[in-house]
C-alpha cells in the first residue's frame, strides 16, 4: 500500500514500526516548523499538499482524530480512505508482522508455569510512561503483589515505568503485538487467572476474548478519546465474565454510548501521600497559581490565559501563574505567543515528578481548566498537598468538590467565571488555608492509598471467588 501518515508526534513514534513494509509516501503535520523537513527519511508536508499525492490510505496518528478527519474531508479526501491507529488491526497482517515479546525478571517462568496454586493476575497497560492511568495501574500491581498474588505487568510499549516495576520486584512483559492483537490471538495471556485491562486502548483486544478468563476493564478515558473507535468492533465485546470499573462518572458515561448494557462500577485511583502540611504564604509575596498538563486544546490552557487577560490590573500585579507541561506543540506555541508581555505568566515546560510536587507544595491554588478530563491526577495531588483547586465542571473531580468548600468550580470554557474565581481567591487569601484543609480531607476520604487498596481488593477477591480461583 501507499500510505500517508498524519501526525509526527508521540503517536507517530509509537506506531510507525507497523509501516516499515509499506510505502510511506509522505508525513503530514499542521506545524509550520515541521513542514518541509524530513523525519525518518520521509518529507513532512502541509495536509493540503500531501493529499494531492498518489496514495491508498491516510492513517491518523493522533487522538485528535475528529478534527483531523474533518480537515482531510474538507480537503477532498474520501472518508473510506481515512484510518486511525485504532484501525491498525484491520490494516496489518499480524501473523506476518508479529513481534518478539520481551520478558523481565521471572515473567517467562510465570507464563510457562501450569501448576500455580496462587492466582496469577496480569495487569495490561497501554504504555509505561509516567501518566496518570499508568501510574494508577502500577499502584494496583504493588497492592496485589503485597497481598500475595502472583502479579505480572504487561504493556504495549516500553518506557520509564519499567525501572520502577523491576525495582519493586514486579515482573514485566513488553508485547508490541498488543497494539493490534485481540485476546484470542494473544495465547500467552491464558496463563493467568485474571486480567486487568487498563484504559480504552484495550477495546480491540477485548473484542475477541476468551470469556472463561475473568477480566476487569479499568476505564480512565473522557469522551474525547472515543472519537477514533470503530463502533462495530467495540460492540463485539462480550460482557459475560467482564467487570467494567471507571475512574468516576466521566468514563462511565462515555463508554455507555457504545455499550449501553455494560454496567460500570466506580474504582477511583489512589495517590501516595507525600503531603507535609499547609502551604505557607510568603509574607507580602505574590499569590502563586499553577496549572499542570500537556499543552493541548483539551486541557484548556487557552481558557486560563483569556481569564488572566480579563483580570483587573491590581489583581494581576498580585499574582504569578505557572503553566507547567510540554509546550512544543502547535497549541503550545500559540499559547506562548498569546502571553507575550504578560510577565505574570511563567512557562516551565516539562518537569519531572519531584519538581511537580515541589511546585505544588509552594503554590497557593491549582487551576484545572480542562474542557474534558475524567479525574486529573494533578488535582488530587494538589489536594494531598493541602492546595485548594479551581476546576472546570467538565472534569470528573467536580463530582466530589463542592463549590466554595473543598475548592472552586466554574462552568466549562467560561473564562469570565474563571477570572471571577481567581479574583475571589486573591481577595480571600485568609480563607484558602481552611479550603486547603477541606481539600486534604477529601483526598483522604476518596483518593488515599488506603481507601484505594480496600476498594481494589474487594473487587478482585469477588471476581476470583466467583470464578473459583479462591
Amino acid at each position: 500500500m501507499k500510505v500517508i501518515l498524519f501526525g509526527t508526534g508521540d503517536y507517530y513514534n509509537r506506531y510507525k514500526k507497523w509501516f516499515e513494509r509499506q510505502e510511506v509516501v509522505a508525513l503530514l503535520d499542521n506545524s509550520e516548523q515541521k513542514q518541509y523537513t524530513f523525519i525518518d527519511g520521509v518529507e513532512v508536508l502541509p495536509p493540503k499538499e500531501g493529499v494531492r499525492l498518489d496514495y491508498d490510505i491516510i492513517v491518523i496518528l493522533s487522538f485528535y482524530v475528529k478534527q483531523m478527519r474533518q480537515q482531510l474531508s474538507s480537503l477532498g479526501v474520501e472518508l473510506d480512505k481515512i484510518y486511525h491507529f485504532y484501525d491498525l488491526h484491520r490494516l496489518i497482517e499480524l501473523d506476518a508482522e508479529r513481534r518478539q515479546k520481551q520478558f523481565f525478571l521471572n515473567a517467562r517462568e510465570i507464563v510457562d508455569c501450569k501448576t500455580s496454586v496462587i492466582p496469577k493476575i496480569l495487569l495490561l497497560s497501554h504504555d509505561m510512561t509516567l501518566g496518570g492511568p499508568t501510574i494508577a495501574l502500577f499502584h494496583a500491581a504493588c497492592v496485589l503483589k503485597g497481598k500475595g498474588y502472583v502479579v505480572v505487568f504487561a504493556s504495549m510499549f516500553d518506557g520509564p515505568l519499567r525501572k520502577q516495576l523491576l525495582t519493586n520486584n514486579i515482573p514485566v512483559i513488553v508485547d508490541e503485538n498488543l497494539q493490534i492483537a485481540t485476546m484470542q490471538k494473544s495465547k500467552w495471556v491464558r496463563a493467568f487467572s485474571l486480567l486487568i485491562c487498563n484504559t480504552l486502548n484495550y477495546y480491540v483486544f477485548l473484542s475477541e476474548r476468551d470469556t472463561d478468563i475473568p477480566v476487569i476493564w479499568w476505564l480512565h478515558d473522557a469522551r474525547f478519546f472515543y472519537d477514533g473507535v470503530n463502533k462495530e468492533v467495540f460492540r463485539k465485546i462480550r460482557l459475560d465474565n467482564l467487570k467494567a470499573v471507571s475512574v468516576g462518572t466521566v468514563p462511565a458515561e462515555a463508554v455507555r454510548e457504545f455499550l449501553p448494557k455494560m454496567e460500570c462500577s466506580s474504582l477511583l485511583y489512589g495517590v501516595a501521600d507525600i503531603g507535609h502540611g499547609i502551604t505557607q504564604d510568603s509574607e507580602g509575596g505574590r499569590m502563586q497559581f499553577i496549572t499542570i498538563g500537556f499543552l493541548e486544546d483539551i486541557k484548556g490552557q487557552d481558557v486560563l490565559v483569556q481569564a488572566i487577560k480579563k483580570l483587573p490590573d491590581y489583581i494581576r500585579k498580585q499574582c504569578l501563574f505557572y503553566i507547567v507541561g510540554y509546550n512544543k506543540t502547535l497549541f503550545g506555541e500559540r499559547i506562548f505567543s498569546d502571553c507575550t508581555n504578560m510577565d505574570e505568566v511563567i512557562f516551565t515546560g516539562s518537569v519531572d515528578r519531584y519538581e511537580i510536587h515541589r511546585l505544588l507544595s509552594n503554590s497557593n491554588v491549582l487551576i484545572c481548566p480542562s474542557r474534558q478530563d475524567s479525574m486529573p491526577t494533578v488535582v488530587v495531588e494538589a489536594m494531598m498537598h493541602y492546595v485548594p483547586c479551581i476546576i472546570s465542571d467538565a472534569i470528573g473531580t467536580a463530582t466530589y468538590v463542592h463549590d466554595g468548600e473543598e475548592g472552586e468550580v466554574f462552568p466549562n470554557e467560561d473564562e469570565h467565571a474563571l477570572a471571577r474565581k481567581i479574583v475571589w481567591c486573591v481577595e480571600n487569601r485568609d480563607r484558602l488555608n481552611r479550603m486547603g484543609k477541606k481539600a486534604r480531607m477529601l483526598y483522604e476520604k476518596q483518593f488515599s492509598m488506603t481507601v484505594f487498596e480496600k476498594r481494589l481488593l474487594n473487587i478482585v477477591q469477588e471476581i476470583l471467588s466467583v470464578s473459583g480461583e479462591i
